[in-house]
């Protein structure tokens, strides 16, 4: 290389390689700085050093024909390329990227011709070489484990920080990767491609710039880029690569993402921390750690007393004096903490390990960024409606009945449409009545990858919502679907994907004769009935559709509840049962549903269960008297029918409904006398039947049933009629009714 050249191998997002960087950029005042980035983005490099850009953010480049091919290079204001970026435009420099083409990483790959004969056997594969994989992946936080440290910036920090001078810092750098370099395995495919590229682009610099040349790189590249190689063979190395037309801007990025490695692939363990050690003198950085440490103890509910914080400073340096490091480091203070501050106890430190390590920061892009549409009309939307991202989950409670939560509310519902989660609906409709929800908000960067995806379907949240609604709505092959869709395009406020799907929905029912698919849309469409008003909608035209499907449903249910096997009438059981409770919380005229339950009762063809449901659902609405409902329960369970028929019955009525037992006496005593004349084997197969239904109740119902069953009265067992062979059978009965009344009674 030509001497005006200076290759600085630095740590991606390490403080420590930050601050070194800008201590030998100051020192050497290059005229150009190259940075190791995807070189067809490089117009976008100097924007960092807007004052408005607020890390930490990420470039995010994607393919413009498919949105969903993209990649993310994070930058935190710790970062080394962030530093080297920041300083080029305050001081005029030149600044650009030098890596591959992002296009070409991005351009469709065509598939391999699968042939027996090119896959390779199990056995001829060769080994996996973990160390090799390690070199390649992070080579400092190798170097940092062979010294015995757990985080490589805290080996980064002792070793390269305490060192007074920059340019022998770097020196040192290199001739340690050029020694790993050495053990690992021989760079080919991309990574070859992506340091013959560096290379081309930093000759290309030396010849182009009038002085100094600072190029800033991974560590590990650093040996190839000082490698004597020929222009030519580099050319070579670049023949024949793929084309990609790409889009490149800036995202928010969060400090819980910056652990993962994208882009640069590179992660960082504890992001808080080198996010305090960048930000902290050297001198204060432990005391202050610990300070930080005591704080979210403190938040947290625990005593962090000043007393502990004193033993925990001075054990952290009594540990690094013995681990013979200049200062305490990340490990020293963790353990420092942990004993005198959580009593020795880990899981407290767990606790607080997550939100102080990893951070809550949120990135912004100041607003002349040029934005992916979607990207820039969320970020209106945020301001408009007053929602920050973070990077932690909170709770957000809603009022749909100020603007201010009903827009939230839509944003929110909006960006789920487009499979964009930053909230997640908790106890929908619940506890705080129609006009609340209650959201976990937590926004992750990868987000705004999927609103680039969602371009197709339109320029704003609204347009792509409703029409990726509006495509799946086509797409939909059910009612239960169309129905959950079109409450989607109501609760997010999008009225013609609304209007589409009750086109579709009037489409499917007059189609359909399947009783379980028309009571099972009944559900998601009094959602849409009950809440309208909350949402401010017309629910006219969807209460004459609902009572629509509902009368059809109940001219369905007669036929379709005859001659079913166990699973299909439980099945079928569970759409009345939702349709029914459905119907009363519309306020709909049930009048011709109710008729059709008691078809399904009076039915002989009717399956068991469904007739004992059908008579429940009638006996709680009042429309089958007490008396009635006793004495169509006898006769369901008298002697002269099958055991099976008769437990069927028994199931459909009892099911989650056991504590009816308790107040009325003549259904208690027609179940009495039924299970009374049952055989003992009979009665051991139907124990099971019998706990579910009485499973519901409490510890006192339970005492209560019994009390019941013993007073005196025609409904206890004092009244009961003896026939002659009760002293053989009732005993053996009485102990296993009292078993299963008083089984789990402590709970």
């Amino acid at each position: 290389m030509p001497a005006s050249v200076h290759i600085y191998g630095i740590r991606h997002h390490g403080p420590g390689s930050a601050r070194r960087l800008v201590d030998a950029l100051e020192a050497v005042r290059p005229t150009t700085v190259l940075i190791e980035g995807p070189v067809d983005a490089s117009d976008l490099l100097p924007m960092l050093a807007d004052p408005a850009m607020v890390p930490p953010v990420a470039l995010l480049v994607y393919a413009s024909d498919d949105p969903a091919r993209a990649t993310f290079w994070p930058f935190a204001a710790y970062s080394p390329e962030y530093q080297a970026a920041c300083w080029a435009v305050r001081n005029g420099a030149a600044l650009r990227f030098i890596d591959l083409p992002a296009g070409w990483a991005l351009a469709a790959q065509p598939e391999p011709a699968a042939t027996e004969a090119s896959e390779p056997a199990e056995d001829d594969a060769p080994p996996v070489d973990e160390m090799a994989m390690r070199l390649e992946r992070d080579p400092i936080g190798v170097l940092a484990e062979a010294g015995g440290y757990e985080d490589g910036e805290s080996w980064w920090r002792d070793v390269i920080e305490e060192n007074p001078a920059s340019e022998p810092v770097f020196a040192a750098v290199a001739d340690a990767m050029a020694a790993l370099r050495a053990a690992a395995r021989p760079v080919a495919g991309r990574e070859a491609a992506r340091e013959a590229h560096m290379r081309l682009e930093i000759a290309r610099a030396a010849r182009e710039s009038d002085g100094a040349v600072a190029v800033v790189c991974g560590a590990w590249h650093v040996p190839a880029l000082l490698a004597k190689i020929s222009p030519a063979e580099d050319r070579a190395r670049l023949k024949g690569a793929p084309k990609q037309k790409v889009s490149a801007t800036f995202a928010p990025w969060t400090s819980p993402r910056l652990a993962f490695g994208s882009g640069y692939a590179a992660g960082v363990t504890a992001p808080g921390w080198c996010s305090h050690l960048w930000g902290t003198p050297r001198e204060d950085a432990s005391a202050r750690w610990l300070g930080r440490i005591a704080q979210a103890l403190r938040a947290a509910g625990h005593v962090a007393s000043t007393a502990s914080l004193i033993e925990a400073q001075r054990l952290a340096i009594v540990l690094a004096a013995l681990r013979e490091r200049p200062q305490p480091g990340f490990e020293e203070l963790r353990e420092a903490a942990i004993a005198c501050l959580c009593h020795g106890e880990r899981l407290v430190w767990d606790t607080i390990a997550a939100g102080l390590l990893l951070g809550d920061a949120v990135g912004e892009i100041p607003a002349d960024v040029p934005l992916a549409p979607l990207i820039e009309d969320l970020q209106r939307e945020q301001r408009r409606t007053r929602l920050k991202p973070e990077a932690l989950e909170r709770e957000l409670a809603i009022d749909l009945r100020s603007d201010g939560g009903l827009d939230r509310s839509t944003l929110l519902h909006r960006l789920t449409i487009l499979d964009v989660p930053w909230g997640r609906l908790v106890d929908a409709g619940r506890s705080r009545g129609t006009f609340r929800e209650r959201w976990l908000l937590r926004w992750e960067p990868e987000f705004a990858v999927r609103l680039v995806e969602n371009l197709v379907y339109g320029p704003t949240i609204a347009r792509a919502a409703a029409g990726r609604l509006t495509e799946r709505l086509s797409a939909a092959a059910d009612l239960p679907t169309l129905c959950a869709l079109t409450l989607s395009a109501l609760t997010a406020q999008l009225p013609e994907a609304a209007h589409a799907g009750l086109q579709h929905i009037e489409h499917r029912v007059a189609l359909t004769s399947d009783c379980g698919e028309l009571l099972s849309s009944l559900p998601p469409l009094g959602d849409i009935v009950r809440y309208g008003q909350a949402r401010r909608t017309d629910a006219e035209q969807l209460s004459a559709l609902f009572i629509r499907i509902l009368s059809q449903g109940a001219l369905a249910l007669p036929y379709a509840a005859r001659g079913l096997d166990a699973d299909a009438a439980r099945g079928l059981r569970a759409h009345v049962l939702a349709a029914d409770a459905t119907a009363s919380l519309a306020a709909a005229d049930r009048t011709g549903w109710r008729q059709a339950l008691s078809a399904v009762i009076e039915d002989e063809q009717s399956t068991p269960m469904l007739a004992g449901a059908a008579a429940r659902l009638l006996y709680e609405a009042d429309v089958l008297s007490p008396q009635a409902a006793a004495d169509l329960l006898g006769r369901m369970l008298s002697p002269g029918r099958a055991v099976a028929e008769a437990a069927g019955f028994f199931d459909g009525f009892f099911d989650g409904a056991g504590e009816r037992l308790i107040y009325d006496d003549g259904l208690r005593a027609a179940v009495d006398r039924w299970m009374a004349q049952l055989g003992g084997e009979d009665f051991t197969v139907f124990l099971p039947l019998f706990r579910r239904a009485l499973g519901n109740l409490d510890r006192m119902q339970r005492r209560r049933l019994l009390d019941a069953l013993f007073e005196r009265g025609a409904g206890g067992l004092q009244g009961r009629a003896v026939t002659p062979d009760a002293p053989a059978i009732w005993p053996a009965h009485l102990e296993r009714l009292t078993a299963l009344l008083t089984a789990r009674s402590s709970t």
